[in-house]
C-alpha cells in the first residue's frame, strides 16, 4: 500500500482533529464550594468569598445560572480573585436565615475572615457583576 504524503496529512489531521476540537470548545466553570470550605479556604488563601443564595424554583437564579455563571470573563474573574460558595437555600436554611436571606437570589461579599462587606438582591447580569467583583477585590478591607 503506496500513502501520498498528503494522505498521511490528512490522517494525522483527521486524528488530531477531535482532541483540538474538544479543547477548543471545553467550557470552564466556576469553582464552586460549599459555605464551611469556601469560608476556611478564604481564610488561608487570603481571597473575599463571593456568596450566593439560590434555589432550584426560583426562576432568576436559573436565569442567573444560565446567563451570568456561564460568562467566560464572569468565570475566569470568580476562579481567579474569589472564593466561590454557592448556598441552596432549601437545603441549607440555617445558613440562609444566619444572613437574613429573604428573597433570592442573593449574593453577598465577604471578606477573607468572613466579614460581610455588602449584599445585592435579586437577579445580576455578567456586566454588571464583573464590575462588582472588580469593584469589591479592589476594597482594602484590612484582613
Amino acid at each position: 500500500m503506496n500513502i501520498k504524503p498528503i494522505g498521511v496529512i490528512l490522517i494525522i489531521a483527521l486524528c488530531l482533529f477531535p482532541a483540538f476540537f474538544e479543547d477548543a470548545t471545553a467550557v470552564e466553570s466556576i469553582n464552586w464550594r460549599s459555605y464551611e470550605e469556601g469560608l476556611a479556604v478564604s481564610k488561608v488563601e487570603k481571597k473575599k468569598v463571593f456568596l450566593h443564595f439560590y434555589a432550584d424554583w426560583c426562576v432568576f437564579c436559573g436565569k442567573m445560572a444560565k446567563e451570568t455563571f456561564q460568562n467566560p470573563d464572569v468565570i475566569a474573574y470568580l476562579n481567579n480573585h474569589f472564593i466561590s460558595v454557592r448556598v441552596d437555600t432549601d437545603k441549607r436554611p440555617d445558613t440562609a436565615m444566619k444572613y437574613g436571606v429573604m428573597g433570592l437570589p442573593s449574593t453577598w461579599f465577604l471578606t477573607e475572615m468572613g466579614e460581610a462587606i455588602g449584599t445585592v438582591p435579586g437577579f445580576i447580569g455578567p456586566d454588571t457583576l464583573l464590575s462588582m467583583l472588580k469593584e469589591v477585590n479592589g476594597l482594602d478591607t484590612g484582613s
